[in-house]
């Protein structure tokens, strides 16, 4: 990766948190001792002042699956539909995380992803908050740094135009948030690049010159292969989180109504059952344009 785009997103992961999201990340690396390789920090919560009452996000990268969970069904899972998500608290602040290997995020931050939920994410700001050693730190980057010309080597040949790198981003997002089920108002994917286009232009322009990957010969059926794909897993990954996150029903009632402006409230059998409870929210992501 030449040095431009590589030191500007080295920087962007080095610079300051707040000290309590950074606590934060100390304490989720020491519940995985022997596996735990560096921690990021992510979402629309690292634009805030006031973390309280916020979900923050967080990325686990770990060594392996079997290190961080033992031989049970939990790293079969990981391996097989990654990431795992698990709910956390530290300190009164809580927030979910996400598991992948060393090897998955390199792989989901690059072209070789099969879905776009990883490097629409990392194409986005974040922050390296911990780090095993100087080679977990080293690696977290390089897939980091993977991550914008990813986005945008496959939204170049979408884009009508000429334009310039924001227009370029815009499109990329708008491309990403149509491969998953969001619950976020129409018009997130453009609010993204205008809440810091500086920042946009930036990190695009220097992947643009550093050269971008090869984008996919026939981009209109690669991007409906996405859209097919992303939209099946975001369903598989919500009945797998049913499994794996304590209250997963509450969250995602309370994402729904954060982003669509609703006013969900979970019934008691919804908690009980909250595999079926998850599927009788469905449709409030169609109504709220998530699904198209």
């Amino acid at each position: 990766m030449p040095n431009t785009l590589l030191s500007l997103v080295t920087a962007e992961l080095a610079a300051s948190v707040d000290p309590r999201a950074a606590a934060m990340a100390g304490a989720l690396a020491a519940k995985y001792p022997a596996a735990a390789r560096a921690v990021l920090f992510y979402g629309s919560c690292l634009r805030e002042k006031n973390l309280d009452g916020l979900m923050l996000d967080f990325y686990l990268i770990v060594s392996d699956y079997s290190a961080a969970y033992g031989k049970g069904w939990l790293a079969r899972a990981n391996r097989l539909i990654p990431p795992n998500v698990f709910p956390f608290e530290h300190h009164g602040l809580i927030a979910k995380y996400a598991v992948l290997s060393e090897a998955d995020f390199a792989r989901l931050n690059s072209p070789a992803a099969d879905n776009v939920s990883v490097w629409a994410r990392f194409a986005q700001p974040s922050r390296l908050l911990w780090a095993a050693d100087d080679l977990a730190r080293q690696r977290a980057i390089a897939a980091v740094a993977q991550a914008a010309p990813t986005l945008l080597s496959l939204a170049k040949p979408m884009h009508e135009g000429e334009g310039d790198a924001i227009d370029l981003w815009k499109t990329g997002f708008t491309l990403t948030y149509n491969a998953e089920l969001r619950a976020e108002k129409k018009g997130r994917s453009l609010s993204i690049v205008d809440a810091d286009p500086d920042r946009y232009r930036r990190i695009g322009e220097a992947a643009l010159a550093n050269g971008l990957p090869p984008s996919p010969a026939d981009a209109p059926a690669f991007w409906r292969r996405l859209q097919r794909r992303g939209k099946r897993l975001s369903v598989i990954r919500l009945a797998k989180a049913s499994f794996t996150y304590a209250g997963g029903i509450d969250y995602l009632a309370w994402k729904i109504n954060r982003h669509a402006g609703t006013q969900i409230a979970i019934k008691p059998w919804q908690r009980r059952w909250p595999l079926l409870g998850a599927v009788t929210l469905l449709p409030r992501l169609f109504r709220g344009g998530a699904i198209r």
